[in-house]
């Protein structure tokens, strides 16, 4: 009997086993929330001023500082002239993971607004030698008090050539406040990569970039695209809250 107990035994454990293959727990739901895709333009708060989807989006073969730009779906550019008011976001994000492709041809510049108020640069700086924080991928210095202070370079330039698609992943920490409302920490880029290598780390803004639209911080605000400073395309912005305390 013994034996043919531990015989039964194997066999109830096997068939656990089994079973827990054919029915493992459900994953947690993604909720992460697609800002941008080149389908559509509901994600963006209106007035949309010039931007607007097209098919295609290259360098122009007669003027390298334009797009030729192809009509259809798939791509967002700040207008044929490649010059529109800025942009903003219908989501409202706090902490934040984002992943966001962008190309723009040679010479161009443009920027990335976590909440509306902290930049991330993005300009042509494919060959720099020397990285500052006016360069792309850098964390654009801020204005307090009337005074530009702060700003990070990046880390390394891993910037494409003009004309290629880049990516830019992004933890973005937002600022605390108290119980009535005073700011008790900075807002923090907690980690960028950009086309995969690590540009920035653990790095606090001391307040909104120089020239955002917002000078009041808040814990949530909009994703901005700046869109007056030359042609740019994106081609994908997906943005996941997330929790960083």
């Amino acid at each position: 009997m013994a034996k043919w107990g531990a015989v039964f035994l194997v066999l109830m454990v096997g068939l656990g086993q089994v079973k827990g293959q054919l029915a493992p727990p459900t994953p947690p739901p993604k909720k992460s929330i697609t800002i941008s895709d080149g389908s559509s333009l509901l994600g963006w708060k209106a007035p949309l001023g010039k931007w607007s989807l097209v098919s295609s989006a290259k360098p122009n073969l007669i003027n390298a500082n334009d797009f030729t730009l192809v009509p259809g779906k798939g791509i967002l550019v700040n207008g044929i002239n490649g010059k529109s008011e800025n942009l903003f976001s219908n989501f409202q994000h706090g902490d934040v993971q984002a992943a966001i492709e962008y190309m723009l041809p040679k010479g161009s510049n443009s920027g990335i607004y976590f909440q509306g108020r902290y930049e991330l640069q993005i300009l042509d700086s494919f060959g720099e030698k020397i990285m500052t924080p006016e360069e792309n991928g850098g964390i654009y210095p801020q204005a307090i008090k009337g005074k530009k202070v702060g700003g990070n370079a990046p880390i390394i330039n891993a910037s494409k050539p003009p004309g290629q698609w880049q990516k830019f992943i992004v933890i973005f920490r937002a600022p605390r406040f108290d119980a009535v409302g005073k700011k008790v920490e900075n807002a923090k880029y907690v980690k960028v990569t950009l086309n995969g290598q690590l540009i920035h780390q653990n790095i606090e803004v001391q307040g909104p970039t120089s020239g955002a639209p917002f000078s009041e911080e808040k814990s949530v605000g909009p994703l901005m695209l700046q869109g007056d400073h030359g042609p740019i395309a994106f081609r994908r912005i997906i943005l996941k809250p997330i929790k960083l305390d």
